[in-house]
């Protein structure tokens, strides 16, 4: 007998058994609902780049979703790297057109997702989630902050942009790329079944950007700003903002504005707001 990769076995982790694409479809897909189609590879560099070149090229609606079982170019904010093991987590894009939304307004969109993402796995597995700004999931680990997913928006053309979210749900401790890491399942979560959780997490994404949407991207007449302020853990904390150009702002988090930036008040005084960067925790709230 052959000896056979275990890489080549989609049964090979029996803790961590693979999406069903067809099953997908008849939970999310629906009449007048967002989702068009849900597609589940098994494999690809990253979901995002592939939802993109379909938008650019004409060949996907709104409401496309695109699930991997595994990343292997997988990218977060600043071009960060995300790979986890197959099957470990939850990889994948969604690809949005607001049309009825001014596109200054668009960049409410990766902090909508992390609110739906954050709901959604509040009602389906009973982890309490955090957000950090601009969209770091946070879970608690043995009374420690730590990172459990992600989310990186991009635009695909000029009418449409491409969320994609990567969560961490059944990585183990030693499967951990950085020890800051974290995952559902280190977090304690009632389920660790990829299937249900997919499945809260778009529908809850499917209700806000529902609801923003309606509210012509209106942040505070939808209640984005409101309900993201409530769960952002950076909102309190003294943080430094790495900027581009290797500038640097300490300060108080004291607000996220009507345009989704984080305003830090420094010890200048003066309340800056921050539209990009990487934000550093530097004393809990």
């Amino acid at each position: 007998m052959t000896p056979r990769d275990a890489s080549d076995d989609r049964w090979s982790d029996l803790d961590r058994p693979p999406l069903n694409s067809a099953s997908l479809r008849r939970g999310l897909v629906r009449e007048g609902g967002l989702y068009r189609d849900v597609e589940v590879v098994r494999g690809t560099g990253s979901t995002n780049s592939d939802l993109v070149a379909l938008a650019v090229a004409g060949k996907a609606q709104e409401g496309a979703v695109l699930v991997a079982e595994e990343q292997t170019a997988g990218r977060g904010r600043l071009d960060r790297q995300w790979t986890a093991p197959p099957r470990s987590g939850l990889f994948f894009s969604v690809l949005l057109r607001p049309a009825e939304v001014p596109v200054a307004r668009w960049g409410w969109l990766p902090l909508l997702t992390g609110v739906a993402v954050a709901t959604g796995l509040s009602r389906a597995a009973g982890v309490d989630t955090a957000l950090k700004w601009p969209n770091d999931l946070l879970v608690t680990v043995g009374g420690e902050e730590r990172k459990a997913g992600g989310i990186l928006a991009e635009r695909a053309g000029e009418d449409s942009v491409v969320v994609g979210v990567g969560i961490n749900v059944t990585l183990r401790e030693d499967e951990l790329p950085v020890p800051q890491a974290g995952s559902l399942a280190l977090a304690g979560a009632a389920t660790t079944d990829r299937d249900p959780l997919l499945r809260a997490v778009l529908r809850s994404l499917e209700e806000w950007y529902g609801r923003w949407r309606a509210a012509g991207g209106d942040p505070v007449a939808s209640g984005l700003q409101e309900t993201y302020a409530a769960g952002c853990a950076t909102l309190g904390r003294v943080v430094r903002a790495e900027l581009p150009g290797d500038r640097s702002i300490v300060g108080e988090a004291v607000a996220v504005d009507g345009d989704g930036r984080l305003v830090l008040a420094t010890e200048d005084g003066v309340q800056e707001p921050v539209g990009a960067g990487d934000i550093v925790h530097l004393r809990p709230a």
